[in-house]
């Protein structure tokens, strides 16, 4: 039966070291706890290991996984548009067809265009730049823009 006396644990207070050891659980056969007011001893016959509770496993497990994006089709990417502007406050759902214009036909403003194409950016994971963003007045012009960026072509 081994001593273990390299490990020494300074703490202030036996009664929070005592509570701190009784939220872990004790791995091996532990033959002797040895409280004071200043430090604790282990007499062990195997290591110990201070697990929390619910843990049985400490190997890291590493997973990848590999996947592609959806297959899209321009009718999806139809869809997806008009349900992201659906549900946009601002738009009323009767008034909204792919040949709406923002502006003239559905009454936003420039901040709202802009959120709008956040919304998009969103939707379909890449950023759309300042540039082409000032070119995408209609669903139609986004449907197309993403249906370009994505190489999907009918």
């Amino acid at each position: 039966m081994a001593s273990l006396t390299g490990v020494r644990l300074l703490t202030r207070n036996a009664g929070s070291l005592r509570n701190s050891i009784s939220r872990f659980r004790l791995r091996g056969a532990v033959t002797q706890l040895q409280l004071n007011e200043r430090s604790f001893h282990f007499k062990r016959q195997s290591a110990i290991t201070f697990l929390p509770q619910g843990i049985t496993d400490t190997r890291v497990k590493q997973v990848r996984q590999y996947s592609g994006k959806l297959p899209l089709t321009i009718d999806f990417i139809r869809q997806r548009v008009l349900l992201v502007l659906n549900l946009y406050d601002k738009i009323d759902p009767k008034k909204l067809t792919m040949d709406s214009h923002f502006i003239n036909d559905l009454g936003l403003d420039s901040l709202d265009h802009v959120e709008i194409i956040m919304a998009m950016e969103d939707e379909f994971g890449f950023e759309i730049p300042d540039m082409d963003a000032e070119k995408l007045f209609k669903p139609a012009d986004i449907v197309r823009y993403v249906a370009d960026k994505e190489d999907i072509y009918e």
